[in-house]
This record gives C-alpha cells, sequence and structure tokens, in this order.
C-alpha cells in the first residue's frame, strides 16, 4: 500500500507539559489534506488518548500516522509495563493512573474505551513486562 503521508512522533513517558504535541500536530496536518471534519474530529480524539496513555503509562514510545486513500491509520507502540488485562483496562473508569497523573486530571479510565469508539477499526496486543501496541484506523468515506 502507497501512503499519502507516513510520519511518525516520538513520546516520552512522564512527559506532561508536552503531552498533546504530537496529537496537535497530526490534527494540524490531516487538515492541510483535507481531512473532513468529521473524521477528523474522531482521530482527533482517539490521538490525543493515545498520546497521553503514553504519557502517563508506558516508558515511552512512538505514535505513527499513516495516510492512505481509504483511510487514517494511528499506531502506538511502547516500551512498558504491558497491559495485564485487556478486557479490564477496556472497561470505562478503569485506571492504572499513577497519584502524579490523577493530581494533574488525567486517569480518568477512559483513554481505551474513546479509542475503540472513536476509531473504525481498533486493535490491542499487550505483553507483560515488554509493550503494548494499540491500532487504530479510521475510515475516510462512509
Amino acid at each position: 500500500m502507497a501512503y499519502i503521508l507516513e510520519k511518525s512522533f516520538p513520546v516520552e513517558a512522564g512527559a506532561y507539559t508536552t503531552a498533546g504535541e504530537a496529537s496537535t500536530t497530526i490534527k494540524r496536518t490531516l487538515k492541510q489534506l483535507g481531512i473532513s471534519a468529521e473524521v477528523l474530529r474522531h482521530v482527533s480524539v482517539a490521538c490525543y488518548e493515545v498520546e497521553l496513555n503514553l504519557v502517563i503509562h508506558s516508558l515511552g514510545g512512538t505514535l505513527t500516522l499513516l495516510v492512505d486513500p481509504e483511510k487514517v491509520t494511528l499506531i502506538s507502540k511502547d516500551v512498558g509495563p504491558g497491559i495485564p488485562d485487556i478486557d479490564m483496562a477496556m472497561t470505562e473508569g478503569f485506571s492504572t493512573a499513577s497519584a502524579e497523573a490523577r493530581t494533574l486530571g488525567f486517569g480518568a479510565g477512559m483513554g481505551l474505551p474513546n479509542m475503540k469508539r472513536n476509531a473504525t477499526e481498533f486493535d490491542i496486543q499487550s505483553e507483560v513486562g515488554v509493550g503494548t501496541t494499540i491500532t487504530m484506523s479510521f475510515a475516510l468515506a462512509g
């Protein structure tokens, strides 16, 4: 598959002051490509949530944006503790966020459910002690 655009963004663990910068750049880039407002909204929500998860829960990782004629794909790949129980992690309100994250207003346990709700396709793969990869696709046409 030939991509119209392929770009990766490193995301640093615990970098609360810069959290959201990759998401903002991705939103601006997609807007410049003429992506519809509806798709842009879904991508923006999911992208911000996954970027925050990298900051809060991992030891750092990469957020990759892929755009082809049919869809926008976001791939979040981290190094970290992994998720021991994906079903539990997908439950609204469940969170393993640190006290620091909660003090800053993060960690409400809505990240993964919001990602799945906004993506056309959602896949999460995780290995405890290794890391987590989340792949989300957003269809560009009905």
